[in-house]
């Protein structure tokens, strides 16, 4: 069982004070918060292309690394960073092959009835209360859009102070290679000007 496995290791991970090396402060030492997808190529690759360690970044993770909205938990997370933890940069970094274009809101509707998690009329319910459960588990399109989006959406925030650079990139799952979609000090030059 999974849990047990990671019990077992965390047990011998504490015993041996291997923790000892990693005591940070919850300030990033870099002052930066990175918004990136929850995928699993990415677990150590993206904090080796961007050479940030431990301590370093605060960063947060979901399906896409989409910003769904103004006041989502992702958002209220990038909001807390830069006010709370001293972040003075943002990073909005998709991923070229991300499973979150290639969401399929039906399939998923129909493996949550398949599993007997909700009924049809339960699914009905939730629509007529206002939420659209299609749009709500659909990914993107383009991986480049939807990284300009959540820029746009950041910089545009009426939280996110004007002097903060909010960058867009796109990396390689494979190699690491980082592509830029928005420079955040560019864009800020041409609004100041």
């Amino acid at each position: 069982m999974l849990l047990q496995e990671i019990l077992s290791f965390n047990e011998q991970f504490v015993e041996n004070k291997e923790y000892a090396p990693r005591e940070v402060t919850k300030m990033p030492k870099k002052r930066m918060v990175v918004v990136s997808c929850m995928d699993a190529r990415l677990i150590e690759l993206l904090p080796k292309a961007l050479d940030i360690h431990d301590g370093d970044a605060k960063v947060i993770r979901n399906a896409g690394g989409k910003i769904a909205s103004a006041f989502d938990s992702v958002m209220q997370s990038v909001v807390a960073s830069v006010y709370d933890l001293n972040a003075d940069e943002i990073f909005l970094i998709g991923h070229h092959r991300c499973g979150a274009s290639q969401t399929n809101p039906k399939g998923t509707l129909q493996k949550i009835l398949d599993r007997g998690v909700a009924s049809p009329e339960i699914l009905s319910a939730i629509k007529h209360a206002g939420v659209d459960l299609e749009k709500w588990l659909f990914g993107f399109n383009d991986v480049c859009d939807s990284t300009q989006a959540n820029v746009d959406l950041v910089r545009n925030h009426p939280l996110i102070p004007k002097d903060v650079p909010v960058h867009g990139l796109v990396i390689d799952p494979h190699t690491g290679k980082l592509d830029v979609v928005i420079d955040g000090y560019k864009a800020l030059n041409s609004e100041t000007k």
